[in-house]
């Protein structure tokens, strides 16, 4: 066998290993892609993305609370139970996490259940309250004709036929306790700009600074190279060891500041941290790769370093600096290790910068490490940080394009 013939063996082998390696990396991304979007996309909806996680309970009476007489609507669905006693459908649910409810589905413009009154002792008691649709029958007290009560509803594992079928039974409705949805999402996606926004505010212009130093001003010693090599290990240490700094180090610092437990102060401070080497090296090769040239340029017409590396080289080097800001807003949206410690795992509806919440991703943890994970809201939330960073991508990508043409025009 010639020469020629081995090394277009080897060749053949080589290329079959790296169409191999590309085919199987494919391969998993579309398995993973698949995965999310076939388990996620039926639960995903505008309400989950708008409603609050919590629920909010009511304990109601009715001020007229006998039973009348309806007649059930036309075009009415088929899955709608209707109570011609009282005027209201309601239907069987499943909600976000897989448990199942008699909600209210349809109420006639004439049902009493329309002048609802709040029972709940505070600023509450004796207001009006709206029965919304989806709104969970949780429980009702209702009065027998033989003078007995019974409750029924979800609690009571029954069905909206079984609920339907013993109102129509009844002469009042005495009391009826009724949950809101919830499930929603919104307070996590607040909790995740917020923290993207104070950690970029922290992160990219003292990693900006450092990079433009060590390009720039730092002179090749043995410090500079100890700073690098300090850097590049920086960014090989676990994040649940840079949670662990957070709480122990930075905590005292965002105490002073009015936050005296986690926070997304203190989990944007210690992502700050974990971002600098990112946003470094990032912007330190952005600097690079810009021409000399244009160095020259500007300090031959008389413009002073700073004023050439502040107005030609930083301009020049933007698209670098922005791909470095997308990177480090994916790590942020991602990370979750490092924000169970410092920013907690309660989900928060209305959250704020002194007070613990999660972000999208410890709100994955927390319902999959419950004793039944929830694959599908996962999934679903999976899926609104899969399009965040799909977007990010896109908007960068744009940027970047427009201001390349700019500096090569």
């Amino acid at each position: 066998m010639s020469q020629r013939q081995i090394r277009k063996i080897k060749d053949g082998f080589l290329n079959l290993l790296t169409y191999i390696s590309s085919g199987l990396a494919i391969l998993v991304l579309v398995a993973i892609f698949a995965f999310v979007f076939i388990r996620g996309f039926n639960t995903l909806s505008w309400d989950m993305l708008t409603d609050d996680y919590w629920s909010l309970n009511y304990k109601l009476s009715l001020e007229n609370n006998e039973a009348g007489n309806f007649e059930r609507p036309e075009n009415l669905s088929e899955n709608i139970h209707f109570s011609s006693q009282y005027g209201i459908g309601l239907s069987d649910f499943v909600n976000r996490t897989k448990n199942q409810q008699v909600i209210v589905s349809y109420i006639h413009p004439d049902s009493p259940f329309n002048d609802a009154y709040s029972t709940t002792s505070g600023e509450s008691f004796n207001q009006p309250v709206d029965i919304q649709l989806e709104t969970i029958i949780q429980n009702m007290t209702i009065s027998n004709e033989d003078g007995s009560t019974s409750i029924i509803g979800t609690q009571r594992k029954q069905d909206a036929q079984t609920v339907t079928s013993l109102l129509d039974d009844s002469v009042a409705v005495n009391s009826m306790f009724i949950q809101t949805q919830g499930g929603g999402i919104y307070g996590s996606i607040i909790a995740t700009l917020m923290l993207i926004g104070v950690s970029l505010l922290i992160s990219v212009p003292i990693g900006i600074g450092a990079a433009i130093y060590l390009h720039e001003y730092a002179k090749d010693n043995l410090v500079t190279r100890l700073m690098r090599s300090s850097i590049e290990m920086l960014s090989g240490v676990p994040s649940i060891i840079f949670g662990l700094m957070g709480v122990a180090v930075l905590f005292p610092i965002t105490s002073i500041l009015g936050a005296n437990s986690t926070s997304i102060l203190l989990g944007a401070l210690t992502l700050s941290v974990m971002l600098l080497p990112i946003v470094i090296r990032q912007t330190e090769e952005s600097l690079i790769v810009v021409p000399d040239g244009l160095r020259s340029a500007s300090l031959s017409l008389g413009a002073t370093k700073t004023q050439t590396i502040f107005k030609v080289i930083l301009p020049a080097a933007l698209p670098g600096i922005l791909s470095a800001i997308l990177l480090a807003i994916s790590r942020v949206i991602g990370e979750s290790a490092a924000l169970i410690y410092t920013m907690g795992t309660t989900i928060v509806d209305n959250p704020q910068v002194l007070q613990g919440a999660t972000s999208l991703a410890v709100q994955i943890w927390q319902i999959m490490s419950g004793e039944q994970p929830n694959f599908e809201l996962a999934s679903a939330i999976s899926i609104v940080i899969l399009v965040m960073v799909l977007s990010l991508n896109i908007i960068v990508k744009v940027i970047s394009n427009r201001l390349n043409r700019k500096w090569s025009a």
